[in-house]
């Protein structure tokens, strides 16, 4: 049997942080779908188009290993995505105490919904503070974000500055 998970995120825009959980992640399951979710309680500054394409580039610059699938999802909830692909799990990068309490009652309602199970998975302390919210916020006010990003991201967030 095929052991097919999920990352699923907003990825606005994908982080160091971001990548090495689908990293990790792609080792410990035969095929690994990043999703890109629209979350409504957030204002976006990237195109979903455009986050899902920097993901396949930061997976790709970075050597990521294993069967990886990038695709976008809003079209209801995230465990009926999960139903459509076959996945049985879902993998979440927890930061903190505060990303533990927020991902918890999700975790219980998707494996009520769906069966679908929820893995945790702590992040390299190098990356454990980093956040897409901090990144946008630094990037915005022109500071340097190539550590905490892929380069492709970078980039991209410098021609954004410039334009």
């Amino acid at each position: 049997m095929q052991r097919i998970a999920v990352v699923p995120g907003s990825f606005d825009p994908v982080t160091k942080g971001h990548l090495d959980v689908i990293a990790r992640a792609a080792g410990l399951y035969d095929e690994l779908h990043v999703v890109v979710v629209h979350n409504p309680d957030k204002q976006a500054l990237l195109p979903i188009a455009q986050r899902v394409a920097l993901i396949e580039q930061a997976v790709r610059d970075a050597g990521v290993q294993g069967r990886i699938v990038v695709a976008s999802w809003s079209m209801g909830l995230l465990v009926d995505y999960c139903t459509d692909v076959g996945a049985s799990v879902l993998v979440k990068g927890i930061r903190s105490q505060v990303d533990v309490a927020y991902e918890t009652p999700m975790a219980i309602v998707n494996r009520h919904l769906a069966n679908v199970e929820t893995v945790f998975l702590l992040p390299d302390p190098e990356n454990a503070l980093v956040s897409s919210s901090l990144v946008r916020q630094v990037s915005a006010l022109g500071g340097d974000v190539t550590p905490y990003v892929p380069p492709a991201v970078a980039e991209y967030l410098a021609g954004v500055r410039t334009a």
